[in-house]
């Protein structure tokens, strides 16, 4: 497909998908526009702001961003908007407000003007604790605010592909971790400890997750626009489809980076629920988007770390 041109709206562009989301696209010659709150940190993108269209609009002022959608009129949407995925995100009513609410004000402004494709962006926390790989057909039963607010958000917009006869999708994610990640997430903070300190806390070593290259998550979305017009519903897990724990993940990274990195484990907290079991099947997303994942956890580390050497001052 020709991306050249196209005018492609993303939200949540100052975080950590819909950065790498818009950095992507612009190189492939679209046309990047970006909806953003008033207070957003842009250091994900400042360096290309001047070459994308920005409104300023949060997505729970309906009128402003009806406002922005009928000026930019998009042809395809990437909805990377979210609150609530780390631990310091911990404002309830905000969590309902910005992935339930904010996705229903998004998809309608959208419906009145039409559009190729809208792409919701999931999470693997609306399945909830499972004993076995999750699958798109599993019940939804999530144990956070965040994963209920995002499961919510994921239905309705199947309700609206079906109504509307649209190509509306979910794409749900399960760990990415890459360039631009949040200093905070699993990855970034070892291999940031690792550069920086030289000494490693963990304090889940037992954690497990399935993390996935932000490079082969960017890569889901291209085979949802490539795809698009043979799709109208759809949710596809976007994982690696292999758990690892974060003790086994750290003792890779520390190898990459240093050998003489010292880990350390803290006092477990028994505050948070941690599953057995957290992985994706992603045979539906190989088969309805024909999409696999392109770099193992060994090619995925080594660009991350490579990285992150060259920009950890951007974490200072």
């Amino acid at each position: 497909m020709n991306i050249k041109g196209k005018k492609i709206l993303v939200t949540g562009a100052t975080g950590f998908v819909g950065a790498n989301l818009v950095r992507h696209f612009l190189k492939k010659g679209a046309n990047i526009s970006i909806l953003k709150r008033q207070q957003s940190n842009l250091w994900r993108i400042k360096d290309i702001i001047n070459q994308i269209s920005v409104c300023n609009a949060d997505l729970l002022d309906y009128a402003r961003v009806n406002k922005a959608v009928k000026r930019i009129r998009p042809e395809v949407i990437f909805h990377a908007a979210a609150y609530g995925g780390h631990v310091t995100q911990d404002n309830p009513t905000r969590i309902l407000k910005t992935n339930f609410d904010g996705t229903v004000n998004l998809l309608d402004a959208c419906l009145k003007r039409g559009f190729g494709l809208f792409v919701n962006t999931g999470s693997s926390s609306e399945y909830g604790i499972k004993d076995s790989p999750m699958k798109e057909s599993d019940l939804l039963n999530p144990v956070t605010l965040y994963g209920i607010s995002k499961a919510a958000a994921s239905i309705y917009c199947q309700y609206a592909a079906k109504k509307h006869s649209l190509p509306i999708v979910t794409l749900r994610l399960f760990s990415p971790y890459g360039y631009f990640d949040d200093g905070s997430r699993a990855i970034s903070y070892i291999i940031l400890s690792c550069l920086k300190t030289k000494t490693v806390n963990i304090s889940s070593p037992d954690s497990v997750r399935d993390f996935i290259f932000i490079d082969d998550v960017v890569d889901a979305y291209e085979k949802a626009l490539e795809r698009s017009s043979k799709m109208s519903e759809g949710i596809f897990n976007i994982g690696s489809g292999k758990q690892r724990s974060i003790e086994k993940l750290a003792g890779k990274i520390t190898r990459a980076v240093d050998n003489n990195i010292v880990v350390k484990y803290p006092k477990k907290s028994s505050a948070r629920i941690e599953p057995k079991s957290w992985v994706a099947d992603i045979s539906k997303s190989h088969a309805g988007l024909k999409w696999k994942p392109r770099f193992n956890i060994d090619e995925g580390l080594s660009k991350t770390i490579d990285w992150f050497r060259e920009n950890k001052g951007l974490y200072s």
